[in-house]
């Protein structure tokens, strides 16, 4: 919806096609679907489950291919989080907590905190921590920017001097065999209300929505003063064109 009504307020026209009616790799190749929408469209959003697809997408055609989620980034969310850090809390060196699964959008958010020269810490259970390349790589960045990034399982540590708390679904697309397990393994680093107790009072609390209430964020978390999730969902909005009007400029 953000995209469709970012290119409509640009004065593009949005063209949404749904994954059946693609399929990439079922019904057409991914480069055979490129090639025929770079004779017709100026830009390509793509919002796939496999990363392999956005950059054989982008690589199989001649007009920008911006990825909208793919199972190993989210980097349109991630400047959506980040301007509304700045809006909240405009220059300062942050200290951005995640609590939850090193997924997508945990990697994406650690690249923006990196090169802000934030404070990253990934608070989660052992086993289910950032891919460890991104890891490093973020790690090279920061001794650029002078950010930090730092891994581990001790949330009641993390949350202390925490001005921001980010997190997501406990099972995201493609982990449905895993649902039990992460079930078991991941409460302890629930955004509730005891652990918003042991931070600090202009904590901000952000999730990449939808959330599911009660598992990895409460009503009382996610409803509070203190929550800037909805707020980061309309900047989705700006964000997007501001992508869209730098790839044309």
């Amino acid at each position: 919806m953000t995209f469709e009504t970012a290119i409509y307020e640009l004065g593009g026209l949005p063209i949404s096609l749904s994954s059946d009616a693609v399929g990439l790799d079922t019904r057409e190749s991914v480069e055979d679907v490129a090639r025929a929408i770079n004779g017709v469209a100026h830009l390509i959003v793509a919002r796939t489950f496999r990363h392999e697809s956005v950059v054989r997408l982008a690589n199989s055609c001649n007009i920008p291919v911006i990825n909208a989620l793919t199972d190993a980034a989210h980097p349109c969310q991630a400047l959506a989080f980040g301007l509304t850090l700045r809006e909240a809390l405009p220059n300062q060196r942050l200290n951005v907590l995640f609590a939850g699964d090193g997924n997508n959008v945990c990697r994406s958010i650690m690249v923006l905190c990196a090169k802000l020269g934030h404070k990253f810490t990934v608070a989660g259970p052992k086993g289910y921590e950032p891919h460890p390349d991104t890891t490093e790589k973020c790690k090279k960045i920061c001794a650029e920017t002078g950010g930090e990034i730092i891994i581990t399982d001790d949330i009641r540590g993390a949350v202390k001097d925490a001005d921001a708390i980010y997190t997501d679904v406990w099972t995201s697309m493609g982990q449905e065999a895993e649902a039990e397990a992460r079930k078991r393994a991941f409460p302890p680093y629930q955004v509730n209300a005891g652990l918003l107790a042991e931070a600090p009072k202009h904590v901000l609390i952000s999730h990449c929505l939808p959330a599911k209430r009660g598992e990895e964020i409460t009503d009382e978390a996610l409803d509070s003063p203190n929550s800037v999730a909805f707020r980061e969902a309309e900047n989705r909005l700006h964000v997007q064109k501001a992508v869209i009007t730098r790839l044309f400029s």
